[in-house]
């Protein structure tokens, strides 16, 4: 049983973690360590919570997870090994089945969803010298995102063409590409799927939605590496005051997340807390290699 103790105090680790990150302001002037440091917090609760209950099934063995389950798999079952151990072995699968089966699904749905819309704009979408390397769909709403995939796409409505400068609008663009250049969508997809496996957790659901702000605020960090801080935060404020704003399933929109924190943001230098990051870091890969640890010593 020592193992599953382990494991429990994994999972509690990452839970605590994970609040403490939710939580935290820093994470702002550093978005892309923070992205990094969310990935690895999520990779060591689904390995902790897969660990928990295969541990405690395996406990009879009396040695680590990965020889357990090889002898077990080999059909060598040792003295004591029962019903109980058994359902125990059965709800790790599980956990595991729907944690890669609602990941897998949400990822088959997008893929889905950008399809149909791609097929749309084939349609409708037009090019545009005012938004170079963009489609634009003649609608008045105020729209900018990017469809992520194999052959990213960003998109603008007209009504964002009459709601920006150009300066503006460059800004904007770049921070599309931005999205699509770093797979933004990627990054989501497993943390969209936890918050399918446990509805139930407002936890996972504020990490998901601390998750895409620090996704937009990293694609805001590689457009103003080109633009000037003011032209992405004028267009921010643009889009705030729009009558309406629309994004589509499967897209990543520059409107879709707290437009007031990147605004001020922008607007307020400071510099990139790098002992904060360095330690948050440090943590978040410890509780990685930790059930990592557990399954093979």
């Amino acid at each position: 049983m020592v193992y599953a103790v382990h494991f429990a105090g994994a999972v509690m680790a990452c839970y605590l973690t994970a609040q403490v990150l939710t939580r935290s302001t820093w994470t702002y002037r550093a978005p892309r360590v923070a992205i990094v440091c969310w990935q690895a917090l999520g990779l060591a609760l689904g390995l902790s919570a897969i660990g928990l209950p295969l541990s405690m099934g395996l406990a009879p063995y009396g040695t680590n997870v990965s020889t357990a389950l090889g002898r077990l798999v080999r059909g060598d079952l040792p003295p004591g090994f029962g019903l109980v151990h058994a359902l125990q072995i059965a709800a790790a699968l599980g956990v595991a089945g729907v944690l890669l089966g609602t990941t897998v699904t949400c990822g088959l749905r997008a893929i889905r969803a950008q399809r149909r819309h791609r097929e749309l704009l084939n349609l409708v979408g037009r090019d545009d010298p005012a938004a170079p390397g963009a489609l634009v769909l003649d609608h008045p709403s105020a729209a900018a995102y990017c469809l992520p995939g194999m052959r990213p796409q960003v998109v603008v409505s007209a009504g964002t063409l009459s709601l920006l400068d150009r300066a503006q609008l460059a800004a904007v663009l770049s921070h599309e590409r931005a999205h699509a250049d770093e797979r933004h969508d990627l990054v989501l997809l497993p943390f969209t799927g936890l918050c399918r496996a446990l509805p139930w957790a407002g936890w996972v659901e504020a990490a998901r939605e601390r998750v895409s702000l620090l996704v937009e605020m990293r694609a805001d960090d590689k457009a103003r590496q080109l633009h000037a801080d003011g032209q992405l935060a004028g267009a921010l404020l643009r889009f705030a005051t729009a009558p309406s704003r629309v994004t589509p399933a499967g897209a990543l929109g520059i409107a879709d997340t707290e437009l007031d924190a990147r605004v001020r943001r922008l607007l307020t230098t400071g510099r990139p807390p790098r002992v904060r990051g360095a330690l948050a870091l440090a943590v978040t890969l410890t509780l990685v290699a930790l059930p990592v640890s557990l399954f093979l010593s």
